[in-house]
Order: C-alpha cells, then structure tokens, then sequence
C-alpha cells in the first residue's frame, strides 16, 4: 500500500451549483482551508430518484499538505462519511518451484488479457492462445456479418481480441469490492480509455475506445515478451497422474506445467473437450430474455422529468429488477443511447446484445430484460444449460429462417398478441426483425416473468415498457452455463496446473470482474513458480 488519503462521502450539490462546489463542502466538512490540502473528485453519481430534485453525490478525496495526521483527524470527527484510504498497489510475491516451460492462457477477453499482462511483466513471458482474430481483423468480419454476410465460425461477437465485451458498452460497473479493481481502472486508463472512467461511479470504455485499448494492452505484453497466437484455438489438454503436461492446439502441442483457462461464456466445445478429459464441469443457473429498445429521450424524460436534456447530465441509464419466490425478472448490461447486434456465434443460431459508442449518442436506448433460469428448468447434467441456450437460440433461427431475428412490440407481447405495431421506436438491429410470438420460443415460466417485469418496470420508469418499445430475441448469453470449481489453490480440482478463471469458469460477471480473476490466477501461479528467465 502507498500514499494515504482523507475520503469524504456522501456529497450532494444541485446541477447548477459550481463545479468546485463538493470540493469545498469537503474541505469544510473537514475543518480545512485550501491552504492545508488539495482535494480532487474521486466519484460522482446521479441521484435522480425524485424528478425535480436531482443532485450529484460525490466522494472526495483529501491530500494534506502536511502528511501523517490523517488517521487521527479521521477518528477526532467520528463521522461515518469521512474515512481514510491507501491507494491500492498490486502486491506479487515469486515462488520458487522451478518452471520447465512457459505458462500459456487460454482466451484473450478481460481475464485472459489481465492474466498475460501481470505474468509477462514478472517475467513469465506466457503464450496465449485466442482461436479468434485480432481487432483489426475482427471488426470487419463482425460487421460484414451484421451487413448480410456470411457468419464467422472463430471471428465473430463472442470470439476474438476482447472477448465479447469488446462489442458492448464497455460498461465497467461491478459490485464485488476487490480492491484489484482500481488497478484494472488504472491500467485500462493508461493503455487510452477516457480518465473520466478514474471518477465516474458508472463508468464506460464504449466498444469504439475499447477496441484501442486491447490493442495497446496486447502490443505491452508483446514488448515484454509474450506470445499472442490468434486463431489458434486449444482443441486438448494433456494430463498426467492428475497433472497438466500441454495443451494441444489447432497447431501443435506445448509443453506446459501451468495454463491459464480464460475461455469465456461460449466456448462450448472447449468445455466438452475438458469433460472428456475428466475435468469436473457442473451446470451454472443463468438468464434468458429478449432486448428491450426504447427511445433514449425518452428514458432520459422517465429519469429526469423536465430536466431531461440538461447539458450538466449524463445520458440516462437505469437498472430495474424484481423477484417472484426464487426467480429473478431484471434489465442486464443497459445501453444507453446504443444499438441492438447481432451475437451470433454458431450457424443456424440467433443471439441478441446490446453496444454503445464513448459518445451513446444514438437515438435509442437498450438493455437485456432477462429472467433467471436455473437447473429445475434445464436439467442436472453438466451441459444442461449449454443445451437449453441452443435449444433457443436455434428456434428464434427457425422462426425467420435466417439471422433476422423475432420480435414483438411490447403492448402486443403483454396482450398476448404476436407480431409487430412499430411506433417511435425503430429497431435497432442490424440485419432486420420480423414480427413473431414470444411464447412460442420462451418457456411459460420466462414469458410469464417478461409480462409481469415489463409491466411493473413500466410503473416504475415511465417509457421503459411502452406499447412501441421493441422487443428482440433472444438473449441468452448473460453468464456463463457452466462452473469449473476450483480448489484454495484456484486450481481445477483434482488437476494440478490447469487455472479456470473468468466468466466461462462462472467466477466473474463482467469485464472488470472478469480482469480481477484474471489477475487473482496470475498473483498465484507467479506466487508458486519462478520464471525461466530470472
């Protein structure tokens, strides 16, 4: 831990007041003239619960100028919104068991990316495998696809440089409390996301800065002496009296002692390769759901009521949630002022999400309205879930018999009625829609919990769930259909050297949660070996 800060909570100031107006009340709150400190925002949110009274709410935070008394002025105002903080450094400590080969990640999105960074820094110098392209080669496959092309087996929406967060929001919200998350932020901002993301409560990248980023982030690893295979794609994994030996490539076989398995949500038939080989895989509760598109002006009205488009505001964002008994009804990965793509990333099968620029300066607004689906609908067996989203995603593709995808309006979806009455709303995605009947693609128990979330979510946020807004299915893709449990060691378990992290493992949600398991594997495997090259 380095350097120590006074952190003030809790702030609230009117969109009108000056911008310097929380750095003041902070230094009073304190008791403090300017002279004896500098305060800078650390975060600021938008509290618009009540239309017509918004307020920002910010923390600062306090340096003095005279260092070393911040514990007890903390402890003299015994006010719970004024605390004190070290910033966070990432601590790695070395291991001593010799290392015969280099380690190798397996996946190159938020976890497998973090992963390679930290190893390639201490030394370990690892390859990485990523059966997609390149950003520079996936942005083009992805958008001749969303054109009328043909679908890219390995270069599509979930496959490639980024992971699949790469065409999102680049939303970088999480509600773990790991304190690696403000190294990710930090790294993320130094390879060219927007500072803003440093300060912001709900921060965002945007797809179209994100792209940069995990460039810059790839060449580092490269200048350090990493290895990035793209379109290569681990097909085997080689195991020995419980212990990894090398992974088998669509190219050769590396010898390995320690791999680094950041597959992602939809490496389906890299789980089925890893069941065969005896790696334990257990069936993982989900969401599915449709796209629920509205018109961002109107949102930002529903939010901010009169005040909406006010040049001090931020483009509207919500997040609505409700349960019934055990099951869950929730809107996932908001995007505002965005658009609606297509995900697809086996043939004959439909996936929707959700992707904004920086700006979200388009004129619709979307975001996943999911339902919570769980081993009593899917099944027990390992890959019950795996076959549950296929089994979707395959009859939204026959409903169109193409990738345009289904979809109804949501005053005909909650009548009961299929098909499509377009008002302001005009969709979004890419290829096209057709009017269809979402209770013939859902189950009951889905449908049934989309009526009555759109319904009370309507009541809620005015504007979310009117009669034009329009719905786009399916999504199925919200977490990964699996978990590889893993030991203290965060091994797999009974396989010494194998490191499941990340989404496709079911330990994150998100791209910052994702790059935090990423680097919680890399800390212990550089904690157990020492590098080749010391």
């Amino acid at each position: 831990m380095i350097g120590m800060a006074i952190v003030v909570t809790g702030i609230k100031t009117g969109i009108g007041d000056p911008k310097d107006a929380a750095l003041q009340e902070a230094l009073r709150r304190l008791k403090l003239g300017r002279g004896e400190a500098e305060a800078h925002i650390h975060k600021v949110s938008v509290d618009a619960r009540k239309r017509g009274e918004i307020h920002f709410v910010s923390s600062v935070l306090v340096d003095l100028y005279d260092p070393g008394r911040e514990k007890s002025l903390v402890e003299r105002l015994h006010n719970p919104q004024v605390t004190y903080r070290e910033s966070f450094r990432l601590e790695v400590h070395h291991g001593d068991k010799p290392l015969f080969s280099r380690p190798v990640v397996v996946g190159f999105g938020p976890a497998g990316m973090f992963a390679a960074l930290l190893l390639a820094r201490e030394g370990f110098r690892p390859i990485v495998l990523e059966r997609g392209g390149s950003v520079e080669e996936r942005v083009p496959a992805v958008e001749g696809f969303w054109a009328g092309g043909l679908l890219g087996p390995v270069s599509n929406v979930q496959f490639g440089e980024g992971g699949a967060g790469t065409f999102s929001d680049g939303k970088l919200t999480t509600r773990i409390g790991d304190p690696r998350c403000e190294f990710i932020l930090r790294e993320l901002a130094a390879h060219g996301a927007p500072e803003e993301i440093l300060k912001q409560a709900k921060p965002h990248i945007g797809t179209d800065k994100l792209r940069l980023v995990v460039r810059s982030i790839r060449e580092e690893i490269l200048r350090l002496g990493g290895e990035i295979r793209f379109r290569e794609q681990a097909t085997d994994f080689i195991l020995e009296k419980g212990a990894l030996k090398g992974v088998v490539t669509s190219r050769e076989t590396i010898p390995t002692q320690a791999v680094v398995l950041a597959l992602g949500h939809s490496a389906r038939d890299t789980f089925a390769s890893l069941h065969q080989k005896g790696v334990t895989l257990i069936p993982k509760a989900f969401s599915v759901g449709v796209r629920a598109e509205q018109l961002q002006s109107v949102i930002d009205q529903g939010l901010y009521g009169d005040l909406a488009g006010h040049p001090a505001l931020p483009v509207g964002e919500y997040q609505l949630s409700h349960r019934r008994g055990e099951r869950g009804v929730y809107t996932f990965c908001m995007c505002p002022g965005g658009l609606v793509v297509p995900s697809s990333s086996e043939e004959g099968g439909i996936i929707t999400n959700g992707m904004s620029e920086y700006a979200r300066d388009r004129q619709n607004a979307n975001a996943a309205l999911v339902v919570s689906v769980d081993g009593a609908d899917f099944g027990r067996e390992w890959d019950a879930g795996i076959r549950f989203q296929r089994e979707l995603e395959q009859k939204a593709y026959a409903i169109t018999c193409s990738y345009r995808a289904p979809a109804q309006t949501a005053g005909r979806f909650l009548a009961g009625k299929p098909g499509l009455e377009l008002g302001a709303v005009e969709p979004s995605y890419a290829i096209g829609v057709e009017g269809a009947d979402f209770d013939r693609l859902f189950p009951p128990v889905v449908t049934a919990m989309l009526r009555e979330g759109l319904a009370l979510f309507q009541r809620k946020l005015p504007g979310f769930g009117a009669a034009d807004v329009v719905l786009t299915g399916p999504e199925t893709r919200t977490s990964s259909p699996v978990r590889i449990p893993r030991g203290e060691s965060l091994e797999a378990e009974g396989i010494l050297g194998l490191y499941p992290c990340g989404e496709g493992a079911g330990y994150a949600g998100g791209i910052v949660s994702a790059a935090v398991d990423g680097l919680r594997v890399a800390q212990q495997i550089i904690a157990v070996y020492k590098p080749m090259w010391e």
